[in-house]
Formats: structure tokens, sequence, C-alpha cells
């Protein structure tokens, strides 16, 4: 055993020689894995416009959509894309890569794109902890990936230097993005591998670089910052925090943050101000600038640096307003000195949680931290007095709290002196009722537990001199399993009854739990010793240092591993994927650098199990002959259900577009349309929330409806390389998946409605003997968290093959444990073990993906409504039933195909069905409901939604009960009501909805908007929440019905009939009039005329006349002047 020490020591190579040259005859599939090439992916970001840079990376800050997308969607003429539509796109592209020891990585590329090798990438979106907010869904997008080559002068006669690229997507509500790299199946063969790419809120772009905007960056990892440093625990809210971040380091005020679970990572020095407040209530022995307390959640960093508490929120437009971002670090419980923080692993209710115990003058208390979309607020806690005072107790502190998400539970870890005597209790403590009860007195001394695994705490078992040392608790919501930690671990399923492991010896003291929540714990000791627990099991097994280790590490020196060194220091330990990682300082040639590696737990156990061998003759020669305590020698899981209905993962498909080029290489150009595509499909997707049911249940329908019929000529068009652009859009390549077939084995977790059931079977082949005679030895058991709620069984089923076992087991609801609640939201959790006996720790199974441990397996279980589901208004089938059974059917003067009209008269039947967004599964609701309108107006810009009391008058059958107010808007012929009576209880077997609008509703009265008909828009709420026992669901719909044909009060009608009846008997009398002075008319006309003609006439002639007169008496003058003339000569 090696000394213990935060420095992992180096080990003699020809110490262990012999057991190196033991493991490889030990069993030959171990090694199996290790006939394949050891090559693995490489995956970078790229920024939109920097899409071809050779040795580029980039940080993932940017979360504003590209919209130079368009420019390219408009030269794509005469294909399927509407080009009405706005296109935009994603900030980022993944460059894929992949590399093999000792290869250059540009050929590996350039060789296995000529094999064939295409990346296939899928990429899972985390939803948002606020689902107030944001859906719950369980969303994926599976592409392929599209080979770019690099610009530049090349000798190659096609490519010297290529990349893959597709592009980056983003989605609003979600900031953790899980990225899984597969090959198509063609060229070398590449593992799997999964990667984070996270948004990281801590980043701004300050001119031309990026900057941390709650620090400066350190690019100088000295050895001073890791080595003769302890590890620490890295706390994070599980599977929702983007960044992680990790204190500890020795007077610096710096913490080590990444964005991708320390793939990469980056140093940071934090802008605090760092002052020390002392005062007489919070002493302080000294100062330093070390970062003790490091938590992250999905927005914002929290950190203790001696007494002082900060946090800082990041910068998330997906998930809430840039407003609630820090600008600087903000210093919270300013007044308070703060011993600890304790971090809350599972959100709940819309946000999440972290607690401070603060010790001086508020010892005794609890600062419970509340996260809701970045904004931080603090609640002391306990509110009718310090926890002294409800335990009637003179002094205590709070040593440790853990909180129980969604249950509003404490469990707090309370150090008790009273009479001058010190001891340490359990004490459970209810934020609702502000109740707090003792839940265990915890021993003062370790009980003797010599040659036992464990021991049961039953009050007589007998102790030693060494003395109990609590440190911390630990919960875990999934199995509710209570660990009490310390220089010992005691662990509780109910925390009433508990059972000392007896493995860990008494001499070491905790640090801290690592837990995968997949049924495996990592103990670290104050020594930096690792320990390993299986959940559901007793023993306790040593990993570091242990013989198993020193194979394992003499194996990796002797391969000359880049990940391991001769002097090491190990920094913090977490899990990923239900793998234990560890994170540590490497010092070789002077040099340090920082490397996340694999622990490889199973392969230390084998190491370790296959210690014990002896000598056999075969054949006359000595052979070493290993002791297999697996009791079988196969195990394997068959007729998995398809994994969608209880996993509730929605899959799309998204392909490259199709490009002319005969080399084969896109461009950035078809690239973009790549983006655009893709962005287009997740818009879609966002957008498909619609009250009406589509007449086919598909995001994707409506995109390619009106163009199914042309893709016979977008194919020709391809075929003959006449696409517009260089490029042609296959529709087929956009699609949702929804016959995803399982992998043969259990999926991470799964839910259940209710009384649902997950079925599956269990075969093994025994080792030796008959079928007979093994069905005895092998046994499946359970071990089940919650068995009020759930149940568990197992079938021996008959099997036609030697020595072959199988069992069908079956999970299953009770219907006992969950009332209602809306998709995804407040779910139960509990968990499902399904234990082989006598498997823990012995049976190992070698894979391509490494050794994995058999026999014991952990199914996490959510209990409720099940995220995915919905209810949507079936117009389609409803239109047709209404015309069936009214024998009519009257649209609006001007229809809406989105919303067509109903008419007031005839009786409205509604139809309506659960959609299933996972499956594709849409069928009709055949449950209970209640129908209520809950607000109207005659048009849509006039809609308004109605008070709890217009809601009651408005739909309630007591209406009909004096006193009556006439406010009713519709009744029927149904009788059943809830149990109040306050409301219908409909069915699709109900009667139909009669309009009735009364005098007193808003419907009542409605003046026409045209010369048409009045109509009317009803805001309509159904729900059956407390009347439909068959389902977990709380379906809530609300949607818009649209009525004509309503009709008019007694006295508008009467007013509007005389006002009508007026005009019409005036236009009658004045037809009649016109009828009868017609002739007098037209002869007085004539006689004006005449007259007027005659005036006219008249006056023509004495002018005339006049005229004629005057120029007759002027010749006479004029000619008697002459006549003098004359005389005169």
């Amino acid at each position: 055993m090696f000394p213990p020490g935060s420095v992992w020591p180096r080990v003699r190579v020809l110490r262990v020689f012999w057991a190196l040259l033991a493991v490889p005859l030990a069993s030959s599939r171990v090694w199996e894995s290790d006939d394949f090439q050891d090559c693995t992916w490489k995956v970078v970001l790229n920024k939109f416009d920097r899409v071809g840079d050779t040795h580029m990376s980039d940080r993932f800050y940017d979360q504003e959509p590209v919209d130079t997308v368009d420019s390219v969607f408009s030269m794509l003429v005469d294909s399927p894309i509407d080009p009405q539509e706005k296109y935009l796109g994603f900030p980022y592209y993944l460059k894929i890569n992949y590399s093999c020891e000792g290869q250059p990585s540009e050929d590996l590329v350039r060789s296995g794109h000529l094999m064939g090798l295409k990346p296939v990438v899928l990429v899972t979106f985390q939803s948002s902890v606020n689902f107030y907010r944001w859906k719950i869904e369980q969303l994926q997008i599976r592409m392929e990936a599209a080979p770019f080559r690099y610009p530049g002068l090349c000798l190659a006669e096609e490519v010297c230097s290529m990349s893959w690229f597709m592009p980056m997507p983003i989605q609003n509500g979600s900031v953790v993005m899980k990225v899984e790299v597969t090959s198509n199946g063609l060229g070398p063969f590449i593992p799997n591998k999964r990667f984070r790419v996270n948004i990281n809120g801590f980043l701004k772009k300050q001119q031309d670089t990026v900057e941390f905007t709650l620090g400066s960056e350190l690019f100088d990892l000295t050895p001073q910052y890791f080595v003769n440093a302890s590890s620490r625990p890295l706390w994070y809210t599980l599977d929702q925090s983007p960044v992680l971040i990790l204190g500890g380091i020795p007077n610096e005020k710096a913490i080590l943050l990444s964005d991708t679970n320390f793939e990469t990572f980056s140093l940071v020095e934090l802008s605090i101000d760092s002052c020390w407040v002392d005062s007489f209530y919070c002493p302080q022995a000294d100062f330093s600038a070390t970062i003790y307390d490091a938590i992250s959640t999905e927005s914002t960093l929290f950190i203790r640096q001696n007494q002082l508490v900060y946090y800082f929120t990041g910068t998330y437009a997906t998930l809430y307003d840039r407003s609630h971002s820090s600008g600087s670090w903000v210093r919270v419980l300013a007044t308070e000195c703060i011993k600890r923080l304790c971090p809350v692993l599972f959100h709940s209710n819309g946000s999440e949680y972290v607690m401070a115990l603060p010790t001086g003058k508020h010892e005794g208390y609890l600062h419970f931290g509340t996260i809701t979309d970045g904004r931080v607020s603090f609640e002391m806690l306990p509110k009718g007095g310090s926890l002294c005072k409800h335990m009637f107790v003179g002094n205590c502190s709070i040593t440790w709290a853990e909180y129980l998400s969604g249950e509003y539970i404490l469990l707090l870890l309370v150090e008790v002196e009273d009479f001058n005597t010190k001891s340490f209790r359990v004490v459970r403590y209810n934020m609702s009722s502000d109740v707090t009860e003792v839940l265990y007195i915890i021993p003062d001394f370790i009980p003797d537990a010599e040659g036992m695994e464990f021991l049961m705490m039953v009050g007589a078992e007998m102790y030693t001199s060494s003395p109990m040392v609590p440190k911390g608790l630990f919960f875990n919501t999934y199995n509710n399993l209570l660990f009490i930690w310390g220089n010992f671990l005691l662990q509780s399923y109910n925390a009433e009854n508990y059972t000392y492991l007896a493995g860990f010896p008494k001499e070491l003291s905790i640090k801290y739990l690592v837990n995968s929540f997949g049924g495996d714990i990592a103990v670290i000791t104050e020594t930096e010793e690792i320990w390993y627990l299986l959940e559901g099991d007793y023993r306790v097994y040593q990993l570091f240092p242990s013989r198993g280790w020193s194979i394992h590490f003499s194996l990796q020196m002797l391969q000359q591993s880049s990940l391991y060194a001769a002097n090491e220091t190990t920094v913090t330990f977490f899990y990923e994927d239900r793998e234990l990682y560890q994170l540590v300082y490497l010092m070789g040639h002077g040099q340090g650098r920082l490397v996340k590696r694999l622990v490889p737990v199973e392969k230390l156990l084998l190491y370790q199990q296959q210690s014990h061998y002896h000598l056999e003759r075969q054949g006359g020669h000595p052979v070493l002959s290993f002791t297999n305590q697996c009791p079988f020698t196969m195990l394997s899981l068959a007729n998995l259900p398809n994994p969608q209905a209880y996993t509730r993962e929605e899959r799309y498909l998204a392909r490259p577009p199709h490009i002319l080029e005969r080399s084969g290489f896109h461009s950035k150009k078809s690239l973009a349309v790549y983006q655009g595509l893709l962005y287009y499909l997740l818009w879609l997707h966002s957008k498909y929330n619609k009250p009406y049911a589509d007449p086919v249940h598909d995001p994707t329908w409506r995109w390619w409806k009106n163009k199914k019929q042309d893709q016979d000529y977008y194919l020709y068009l391809e075929r003959n390389w006449l696409s517009a652009g260089g490029v042609h859009i296959d529709m087929a390549s956009y699609e949702k998946i929804y016959n995803l077939k399982s992998e043969y084995q259990l999926p991470q977790f799964i839910f259940l409605d209710k009384g649902n059931s997950y079925e599956f079977s269990l075969k093994m082949r025994s080792k030796e003997g008959s079928a007979f005679q093994e069905q005895s030895k092998l046994a499946v058991g359970f071990g089940l968290a919650d068995p009020h709620c759930i149940e568990a069984f197992a079938k021996q089923e008959a099997t036609v093959l030697r020595n072959l076992v199988q069992f069908l087991i079956t999970l299953r609801d009770k219907k006992l444990c969950y009332d209602q609640g809306i998709s995804g939201h407040h779910l139960m959790k509990t968990s499902v073990m399904v234990k082989v006996r006598g498997s823990s720790g012995h049976c190992f199974q070698s894979t391509h993906f490494g050794l994995r441990m058999q026999g014991n397996m952990m199914l996490p279980v959510f209990i409720g409504c099940p995220p995915g589901k919905r209810l949507a208004f079936d117009i389609t089938y409803t239109l047709e039933y209404n015309r069936l059974l009214n024998k009519q059917y009257f649209d609006c003067a001007h229809p809406d195909p989105e919303m067509p009209c109903f008419l007031f008269r005839d009786v409205f039947y509604p139809f309506f069905l659960i959609q299933d967004l996972v499956t594709g599964d849409s069928g009709s609701f055949k449950g209970r409901y209640v129908l209520k309108v809950v607000g109207g107006g005659p048009t849509l810009d006039s809609l308004r939604d109605y008070s709890e009391e217009e809601i009651y008058r408005f739909n309630s059958p007591l209406e009909t009960v004096p006193p009556r107010t006439k406010s009713r808007i519709w009744t029927t012929k149904t009788t059943e009501t809830t149990e109040d009576g306050a409301f219908h209880i409909m069915s699709p077997q109900s009667f139909g909805i009669e309009w009735l609008c009364l005098e007193n509703s808003p419907c009542y009265d409605t003046v026409p908007q045209s010369i048409f008909s009045p109509e009317f828009f009803f805001k309509v709420l159904v729900s059956n929440r407390g009347v439909d026992s068959s389902t977990y669901c709380d379906y809530q719909l609300v949607f818009l019905l649209h009525i004509h044909g309503l009709p008019l009060s007694f006295r508008r009608a009467l007013q509007i009939a005389i006002w009508s009846a007026s005009v019409f008997v005036g236009l009658v009398t004045l037809y009649i009039a016109l009828c009868l002075l017609w002739p007098l008319l037209v002869k007085a006309w004539d006689m004006f005329l005449w007259k007027m003609n005659a005036v006219v006439t008249s006056e023509s002639y004495y002018s005339y006349t006049t005229a004629t007169k005057s120029s007759s008496s002027s010749s006479g003058a004029k000619g008697h002047h002459q006549q003098q003339g004359h005389l005169q000569s």
C-alpha cells in the first residue's frame, strides 16, 4: 500500500512486473478493445465568418443568430424552400477531425474521407431549469458533417488539408449541449465520443479579443498552484451548469473555469475586493486569498473567500433578459460571517438553490438562497428562531445541510453542546411548516464490527474507543439513500434505520463524496485515497492505493501514456456519463500540465479480483488458473422496448444539402444553406404549439406540404446538374424521427405515466452444470427506492438452450404517489436497482467502449406526466362530426382556414386529441374534462380575459338556480358536474354544447361589424384536472372559437325592425306618390318647358323687332341728310 498524501507516488515497475505478466492470461476478452487502433474524435468551434481558417478555434459566447445566410437563399430559385421566408443561421460551426497516436491528423482525415468516412453527430439540448418560462423537452438533432477543403496552394490534385463542418445549433432555453460524434461505419474504426459544448456567459468581446467578465485570465499554470494542494469537490447543479468552477488554489483569488467539463479550461484571477471584515461576532484567525468554496449553477457562480460570499450572473440571452446579468462580482450576505457554502445538486420548482452556513451572531441559522433566471435572493431559516430554540438546547451549530429538492425539506447535521457534552444529530426541518424533528442521534464512538462488512445500528452494538467525527451528509434523491460521513460511513434508506459500513477503516477521514446518481459512489479521504461503493451494496472497495492501481499504473507507464506521470497531484474527481474522471496535475521535466483522465474503476476491481490464482498442470505444462467469482459467463438484455416512449427524446434528422461539385467538397455558400435549413427546422419545432391540430401530426409537415408534388422536378434538376446555386435540397433530409430502436442497454432514465409499465428480458448463461441446477443459483433481486409507489417483479421464462436462464423483468407504477401535473412539471424521482445475486464487484464485460461492470443496473424513474404530451383541438374531426349531426355547416362569409367558424344555432360537438410529440402518436382524447369560456370579444383586437367571478357566472350550471343572473354563455344536456356542482364535466360521449348568450353575458346583443350577422370569438379553456383519473397529466388547452350568426337582443332587433320598416314604408310611400303624381309632374314639366319656350321665343321676337326698327330709322335719316346735301350743292 502506498503512503497517503496529496501527491500520487511513483510506482516501481519491477515490483509488479510479475503481475503484468499474469494479467493478459486472465481473460483474453478483457483486451479485445485493444485490437483496434487508438483513434479519437476532435471537435472545436469556429465562428461563422471564420470557417476555413486552419488551426483556429473560438469560444462559445455569441448567442445571436446570423442574418447573412438569407442572401444565399435568395439565389436558390426552383427549389422547395419558400422564397418569402426569412432564413437565419447560427453563429458557430463545429469543426470535426480525428487523430490516432503517432500519425499526422491531416493525413488521417484525408484518408478517412477517401474511404467514405463521415462523422455523424448527435446534439442533445438540456432543458432550462425554469420550466415556467421554457418548455421541458428532451430535444436531439442528428446531423451529418460536411467535408470542406481548406483554400490555399495544394500540390495534390484534389485535396491537401480538409475537415468536416456542421452548424452548431442553439436552442432558446438551453445553454448545455451534449455532442456525441460517431462514425458512419466506413473507413477506420473510431470509438464514439461525447463532448460538452456549452455556452459561456462569462465572456465578452473586447475589440478583437474575447475576455472574461469576472476577472483576468492567467496563462501560466505554475506548479505552486497545484503541487502540495489537496483535492477539492466540484460542486454544480447536475446536468444544468454550462460552466464549472473550482477553487482551492493556495493564496490566490483564482479559480479554474471550464465550459467543456474540463476537456479545456482557463485559470481566471477574480476581480473581487478581497476585503476582510473582522468583528467580535465574526472571529477570523487569519486572512487568505484562497477561494474555499465554489458552486456553479445554470446562470450564476458563487464563491466564498474567508467569510465573504460573492456571486456573478452570466449573460445568457437564450435564458433571460440581458439586464439580469452582472457587471461585476456582487457581495451578498454582507453583514454575515459565512463559514461554509453547501451545494444543492438538483433544481426544482423552476429554480436552483445554494445554502450558506453562518457563524457568530447567527450560529444555528441557515441562509437559503434561490436563483431564478439569474436573480438571487436569500432567506434566513428557521423562521421562528434559531435551530437551538427549536431543539430546546443551549448551543448548537449546523455543520452540513442537504436540501431535498421538491419536498421543501432540509436535512441538517447539527453539533449540539448541552450540559458540557457534545453530540451530533441529524435534524429534519420542514420549510413549509417551520417544524423541526430530530431523526437520529449519532453515537459518540465507532461500533465494533471487526470481521463484518456491515452492522445494523439497533442500539445493542458494542463500540470501540475511537470517536465518531461526523463531517457531512449526502442524500441521493433517486433512491432516498442518506449517508452520514466523517471517519466512518453510515447509510439509511428511510432516515430511521442506519447501517454502519465496516469496510471503511476508522483511521481514515472522508473529505467528500462523489455520486454518479447511477449506482456508484466514490469516497475521497483527507489523504487522497479513493474508495468505491456500489449503492445497494455494503462492501467498500479501495481503488487507490491498491494492488489493482499498481498494475494499471505500471501498464500506463510502460505504454508511455501522456495521461500519467511519476509525479502527480489530484485536483478533483467528478462523474460524467456515469464514469469517474480525475482532474490531475502532472509534473515532468520541470513542466506541469493539467489533464482530465478516466479512472478505470472496473479495471481496478478486475485486477484486484484476478490477484487470486493458482497453478494447474495441463498437458504437462503449468498453467495459471484464475478464480472467477462471477456466477454467470454471459449476461445480456433482450426484448427492450423502443426507447422514445420512455426516455421522451425528440429527435430530428438534418443532413447537409446535396452539392453539384464533382469533388464532393462543400463551399461556404453550401454550408450557409445548411445553417439556414437547420435554423428553420428548429424554428418550426419551437412554433409547433398551435392549439388547432394539423391534419398531419408533424412539425415539418407545413414546411414541405406545398412542395411535395414537385419533388420529381427538383430531382430532375439535380440529376442534370441544373439546380440553382449548385445546391439541391432534399426534403426527406429534414424530418422528425419517431422509430428509434433500442441499443440493447437500459436507458439512462425512464418516465412512467399512471399505471404504465416497462418490460425487458434478462438473459444469463451459467458457468457449468445443467440449467435446472443453475436456476437456484442465478437469482434476480430488486432494490426499490419507493416500494409504495412502484413495483418490480421477475418471471422466469423457458429457454431451449442449455445453461441459459431468462427472466422477464417488469417495472410498474402503482397509481398511488402522484396526483396530476403539467407535462414534465414536478415529477417524482425514484429508482429501481436490478441486481443479480453474487455479482457485485465480480462480473465484468469488455466492450468497444471499455470494460463494463455487470449484474448491477440502476434505472432512475420519473413518475408523473411525461414531457412531450399535449392536448389539441381536433378541428378536422370536429367539423366532420358537426356537419354530420347538424345536417349542415355554414362557414363565415370570409372563411379562415386556420380558424373555421361555427354557427350559433347549431349544436357544437368538440373533439380533442392527445398528441405525443415524441413518438408521433395522435389519438382521440377519451377522458373527462371541464370546458370553460375564460375570455372573448367581438373581434380579435377586443379580446379580454374574464375574472374568476365572471368565469363562474358565464359557465356554471348553478346559474340556473335562483338567484339567477342570466349570464350563461352556453349549456349542455350533460348532467355530470364537478363535486361542488360549479361546472359541467364533459367527455367525447357527452351531449353537445348549445349556445345561449343570455342578456348579462358578454356575447349578448353583439353589434354587427358589417352587413353580415354578428360574430364573436370565445377564448375556451379545456382541462382534465381533478376530473380524469386515467392519467397523471394535467392537460390544459386554451384556444379561440369563432362563432357567427349570433342573435340580436329583442330591443335591438325591434329597433332595427322599426328602422327597417320605417325605411321600407317610406320607400313604398315614395313609390306610390311618384306613381300617382308622375303624370301631373310630367304635364307640369311640359307646361313649364312650353312656357319657358314661349318666353324665350317672345324675347327673341322682341329683340328682332326692335333691331329691325332701329335699322329702318337709321336708313331714313341717312337718306334725308343726303338729300339736303344735294340741295345745298
